[in-house]
């Protein structure tokens, strides 16, 4: 298709070009005595059909650019999501989640706006200057001196303008960065905002970004305004001095003969046709121009979007679909590292939890029981050591099997726009999800009841983020989603914070009993949660301070035994 486009592109440049011709021949007909109408109209038409095929030509060959343009802007923007789709958690905290929606929106809109650009402008504007500095070379060296001084003059003049405006386009992608982080982080804390009163702060925030982007687009938009009026003027001034030369050439022709006249009318001729042609180079200089203004934005979006191709992720699947034990999963000597610390923010961690136990992990703030449970979840790779999953080496298995056999519920609760089933049968699962599967998965994380109260029940719609819902039932609802999927593995990252103490105490009563064989890693803030777990893993600064049951950890381990104390005294440790 580029190639039938370009194929187009040369006849419409032809039918352009031949036209300076008839418009000649028009011309000395014209002024010469006893020329026959008929030769004048006949001439006259062939321009006119040359003028209506580069029309035509020009109207295909827009329509092929236009649809080139919008598949090739498809397949990239599909090629960008599914590799940011297949990135982990390092690669989103790398980019940032507002540089990759700008990347795949505004990014690709600006490489389309060149594709569609280029395959007219690009193409026709070099085919046009070279075949009509071939037409006018050799004819007058005068006037191709005039032409050469006009060019040199429009060039320099680009080039000036483009050196300066070059190096901002690389920042205004940036900026665009910054706008959509604020915008977005306005919309998504608008509550917050709100309550605390500080519009004007998030507005003032906002106006700096948004005032940093508008300064820098009104440097190029300005820098970038001189050209064409620069443009015009040499246009305007290569009229002027091939006229005034030509003038000059042909005054210096005396009519005192009929062979003399005959040699001022075909020079005059040569002159409107000369011209012609210099304003044909000088228009694909024009259109260069229009395709040099979005060419810096296109340039920079493209090495934006390569760097998100060309990232792999640090997180990839290996080739196992089965393991050996049905819901083991074992630490063994695990460390982990963010790619930006500067050391270990977990340190040499180690347990088993076999099938069907619950293993709980507590402690401060910052001690690293989200991260144990995002590389059990294989959200990252251990830095060191290994995680065993059925006596597998859990890197080893492929992730729709790894996903089979582990039910993730983040700490911040993610839910879909769609509605409650959508939600519920979310993700690929061999066999599917059934209707009893959701039931009974919203019966055990207690959600049954308000879903039923919901004007559609399970058909009820969710907002984007679950917006129409509360924090507890947001909660709930992930975890019914993880369990309807009868995963052999449960990993609940804090999972029950918003969820009061008596639903919390009812939640766990039916994973006990009606999840006896599966197991339940859960990261938790309160005593009351962890308490009734078969094993309790206590962290503190990345370590293990301490393994064992409730009762064990109280005799045994301060830092368990001082988190126990701050939540309740001693008379309900006791009693619970």
């Amino acid at each position: 298709m580029i190639l039938l486009c370009l194929l187009l592109v040369a006849g419409q440049v032809w039918f352009d070009l031949t036209m300076p011709d008839f418009m000649s021949d028009i011309t000395r007909l014209i002024v010469t005595p006893g020329s026959a109408m008929a030769d004048i109209w006949i001439a006259g038409g062939k321009m006119l059909l040359c003028a209506f095929g580069s029309a035509a030509l020009s109207v295909v060959v827009g329509w092929f650019a236009a649809r080139i343009a919008a598949d090739f802007s498809y397949t990239l923007r599909e090629n960008v999501f599914y590799r940011v789709t297949g990135f982990g958690a390092e690669e989103i905290k790398r980019f940032s989640t507002a540089s990759l929606i700008t990347r795949t929106t505004n990014d690709i809109t600006q490489i389309q706006m060149l594709v569609a650009m280029g395959l007219q402008v690009m193409i026709k504007a070099p085919i046009m200057a070279v075949w009509a500095v071939l037409k006018i070379v050799g004819k007058n060296w005068r006037l191709s001196l005039v032409t050469a001084g006009a060019l040199t003059v429009m060039v320099a003049a680009i080039l000036i303008v483009m050196s300066r405006v070059i190096p901002k386009f690389r920042i205004v992608q940036k900026q665009v960065d910054d706008v959509n982080r604020d915008t977005r982080e306005i919309l998504t804390g608008l509550r917050i905002v709100r309550a605390f009163n500080a519009e004007q702060y998030q507005e003032d925030k906002f106006e700096v970004s948004s005032r940093n982007l508008m300064e820098t687009q009104l440097f190029t938009a300005r820098r970038l305004a001189v050209l064409m009026p620069v443009i015009s003027m040499v246009m305007s001034g290569l009229s002027l001095g091939i006229y005034w030369l030509g003038a000059a050439l042909i005054e210096r022709v005396p009519p005192v003969s009929p062979a003399a006249v005959l040699e001022r009318v075909t020079l005059f001729s040569e002159i409107v046709v000369f011209s012609s042609y210099a304003m044909y180079v000088v228009m694909s200089f024009m259109m260069l121009v229009m395709i040099f203004m979005i060419l810096p934005r296109a340039q920079v979006s493209a090495a934006r979007l390569g760097e998100v191709l060309e990232t792999r992720a640090s997180v990839t699947e290996g080739t196992e679909t089965s393991g050996s034990r049905q819901g083991s999963i074992e630490f063994c000597d695990v460390s982990f590292r963010y790619a930006d610390a500067s050391e270990d923010c977990l340190k040499h961690i180690s347990f088993r939890a076999e099938p069907g136990e619950t293993v709980a992990f507590i402690g401060s703030t910052g001690s690293g029981k989200t991260t144990l449970a995002a590389l059990a979840a294989r959200l990252y790779d251990a830095t060191e050591g290994k995680i065993l999953l059925d006596g597998r080496d859990i890197r080893e298995y492929r992730f729709s099997a790894l996903y089979d056999k582990v039910g993730y519920i983040a700490q911040k609760t993610v839910l879909f726009s769609g509605t409650v089933e959508d939600n519920l049968t979310f993700g690929k699962k061999e066999g599917g999800v059934t209707e009893a599967d959701r039931r009974w998965a919203l019966e055990v994380a207690q959600a049954a009841d308000f879903v039923s109260e919901l004007p559609e029940d399970e058909g009820a719609a969710v907002a984007q983020g679950g917006g129409n819902l509360s924090g507890g039932q947001k909660q709930r609802l992930a975890i019914a989603r993880a369990v309807a999927r009868r995963p052999e593995i449960l990993i609940f990252d804090d999972s029950f914070s918003a969820l009061d103490y008596r639903t919390d105490a009812a939640l766990r009563r039916r994973l006990a009993s009606d999840l006896r064989d599966t197991t339940c890693l859960i990261v938790a803030q309160r005593i009351g949660t962890v308490r009734h777990a078969d094993r309790i893993v206590v962290l503190d600064e990345g370590r293990v301070a301490g393994v064992g049951t409730h009762e064990e950890l109280m005799k045994t381990c301060p830092v368990y035994r001082e988190i126990a104390l701050s939540q309740l005294s001693q008379t309900e440790l006791e009693v619970g």
